[in-house]
């Protein structure tokens, strides 16, 4: 069975929503590895609609990007009822029922499914105990507002193991955490 691993950006103050306001004085090669790992590790990346849209326009025409050139050759899934043609080569519309076909992909042989970003659907996969790895970037930095990962009023405690911790020398705390 295949898993997903959710990488996110993360502030102190647990905000993932816009870390390109934040989130680049703490990149570097640590950083930068650890991405790409996640990157190479997986045979598909997960999306939903609106992380979708924004990765395919950084990704979809880059050239001469190793990142670029990664995700335009891994196969993609984008969660929407909206979203007909998705634009970007190796698309794959994920509509209906999106938690019973997300099971339906874990199920299918090959490499991790990775997501980056779409923070309503990684929501919507912990709570149905569809992810398998966690892995946090949590950057020194108090945001102070914006989207968090962990919603409030959500009343299902969904409990975690930490698997790997280091941290990088910018002060960022790399965590990545399976079920438990």
């Amino acid at each position: 069975m295949r898993k997903i691993v959710v990488g996110q950006f993360m502030s102190l103050d647990g905000v993932v929503e816009a870390p390109e306001t934040w989130h680049f004085p703490y990149f570097n090669d640590e950083m930068g590895e650890q991405v790409t790992s996640q990157l190479t590790e997986a045979d598909a990346l997960l999306f939903g609609r609106v992380s979708f849209e924004t990765f395919r326009e950084a990704f979809a025409t880059a050239s001469d990007d190793p990142v670029a050139d990664s995700m335009n050759s891994t196969a993609k899934y984008v969660v929407s009822t909206t979203l007909r043609d998705p634009g970007w080569a190796g698309t794959t519309v994920i509509g209906g029922n999106a938690i019973e076909e997300i099971a339906k992909l874990k199920e299918q042989p090959g490499a991790n499914i990775s997501i980056n970003g779409s923070t309503t659907l990684v929501r919507a996969l912990l709570r149905e105990g569809l992810v398998d790895e966690l892995r946090l970037l949590v950057h020194p930095i108090v945001v102070g507002k914006g989207v968090r990962l962990f919603e409030d009023g959500n009343d299902k405690q969904i409990p975690l193991k930490l698997a790997e911790s280091r941290t990088f020398t910018t002060g960022v705390l790399s965590l990545t955490y399976e079920r438990a």
